[in-house]
């Protein structure tokens, strides 16, 4: 990842206290923007399929929505009504949804710097750490983009998973199965086209996108949901031990 404190090096003409720079930060704003609010706005609308899976597992309608207004973390979401729905207590399903939700600890270690927020502000760019506001944030070109991408998209996809949520719940056993509509693989896919470009950089980075799905697979079957996943970030360390330098002898 950069060496700067700050995130990803400035690119040329952007040194502090130049013109080049100011013009090039204000031509990238729109793009940051348009990106995650359309982002927010694809992958938002699969909370119409947490919605109605929540209240079908049991949850009413008003603790579906303090699911999504309160935990806003789709994949521990999903774990926490499958759980339920499978007959599991609260309590193991709280659990599981925890250790899924905790991968966005290791986002906030990586975006602290990068963002560069400040007391009220940090507390609001936690809540909007997720998958899609981290790879969008991790995308752009430098700090002042990154933070105007990351708040962007989690504006657009809080709103929107949030209405979603709201709408499937009431709508819960009277659109069918949201997932017969392909809403369940919009957020992987959207992920998916973010880390794309990482993903041709190298092989290294190849190496570890496929070591870390093939960790996952493996460990689904023998571990309680989350746990694979968290397991599969020890690839991204085996490949930061494989590109460091040699030093010289």
């Amino acid at each position: 990842m950069p060496a700067s404190p700050g995130g990803r090096p400035p690119r040329a003409g952007t040194a502090a206290g130049g013109s080049g720079g100011s013009s090039s930060r204000a031509g990238a704003a729109p793009k940051p923007v348009r990106d995650g609010v359309l982002l927010g706005l694809a992958v938002g609308v699969s909370g119409l399929a947490f919605g109605a899976a929540a209240v079908s597992a049991g949850l009413t309608v008003w603790q579906t929505c303090a699911l999504s207004l309160l935990a806003y973390t789709g994949a521990s979401q999903f774990a926490l009504a499958g759980t339920i729905a499978a007959g599991g207590s609260l309590v193991a399903g709280a659990a599981g949804a925890i250790l899924l939700g905790s991968r966005n600890s290791l986002y906030s270690l990586r975006l602290s710097g990068l963002l560069q927020v400040r007391g009220a502000a940090r507390l609001l760019a936690a809540v909007g750490v997720t998958d899609e506001s981290t790879a969008l944030a991790l995308a752009q070109p430098d700090n002042a983009a990154a933070r105007t991408g990351f708040f962007a998209t989690f504006a657009s996809l809080y709103l929107t998973w949030n209405a979603a949520t709201l709408a499937g719940a009431i709508g819960a056993g009277k659109i069918g199965s949201p997932q017969s509509f392909g809403l369940d693989v919009i957020g992987p896919a959207a992920f998916l086209a973010l880390i794309w470009p990482r993903l041709a950089a190298g092989w290294t980075e190849r190496g570890v996108a496929a070591g870390g799905a093939a960790i996952a697979i493996a460990a689904t079957p023998l571990l309680p949901p989350g746990a694979p996943i968290i397991l599969a970030g020890s690839a991204a360390l085996a490949g930061t031990l494989a590109s460091r330098p040699v030093s010289a002898p």
